[in-house]
């Protein structure tokens, strides 16, 4: 398996990353059964994005079961910064301040949210940024 960041998932493959995320480790059927409440993927879909997942190093498969079950390489949240980071360079010229002005201005954000910012922005300015 290579020691490097997996490459960036398609659209459709991040869907399935997000079900194996909610789900945990889960079987082609289990993510299908997921997935297809709100897409219309067939289950010889899944199975080759999966395997295609699995060749790219986006996902791990234990195959110690005759229904090999899959889990996601990497936690959900190094997938966002790795799709938030790229964005931020391709459409925003590394610009952090454009994306969070673009992203504000885009969708109303809730008071939690707002709040949730408010506190991060203070533990920046306060030397506690991460």
């Amino acid at each position: 398996m290579p020691k490097s960041d997996p490459p960036r998932p398609t659209d459709a493959e991040l869907e399935i990353l997000k079900v194996l995320w909610r789900r945990g480790p889960s079987t082609v059927r289990e993510v299908f059964k997921d997935h297809s409440r709100s897409k219309d993927f067939g289950y010889t879909t899944i199975l080759k994005l999966m395997q295609i997942m699995s060749e790219k190093g986006l996902v791990v498969r234990d195959e110690r079961e005759r229904a090999h079950v899959y889990k996601p390489r990497v936690r959900e949240e190094q997938t966002q910064r790795q799709l938030v980071g790229d964005l931020l360079q391709r459409a925003f010229d590394g610009s952090a301040t454009k994306l969070v002005m673009q992203a504000l201005s885009s969708e109303k954000a809730s008071a939690d949210e707002l709040s949730e910012i408010r506190k991060l922005l203070d533990e920046l300015e306060g030397g506690g940024g991460r």
